[in-house]
């Protein structure tokens, strides 16, 4: 869980994670080309860094077909730290 708080301690990734809320299945380029968009200017190499961290977290999912790489929001383990503080100790003893 350590990795999806390291995950989203970074405002860019944060940004990244919003426009796959917004349009999930995006390319690099298309990524790349949207964030740009909303004023960010990292290269296409720092996103493809910032997408491998995500992916690690497991909030990200890279999906090969054919010569693309299609990007898709994972909230799973969004979901699991919710569920963590939602119901928390007290409340799961009862």
């Amino acid at each position: 869980m350590g990795d999806v708080y390291k995950a989203l301690a970074d405002p860019t990734r944060r940004a990244i994670l919003d426009e796959l809320q917004d349009r999930s299945g995006q390319t690099l380029f298309e990524l790349c080309v949207r964030l740009t968009g909303k004023g960010f200017t990292s290269t296409r190499q720092a996103i493809s860094q910032h997408l491998a961290v995500l992916a690690e977290a497991g909030l990200v999912v890279l999906r090969r077909q054919g010569r693309y790489t299609f990007i898709d929001l994972d909230t799973s383990p969004l979901q699991q730290i919710y569920q963590r503080w939602r119901v928390g100790p007290c409340e799961s003893d009862t």
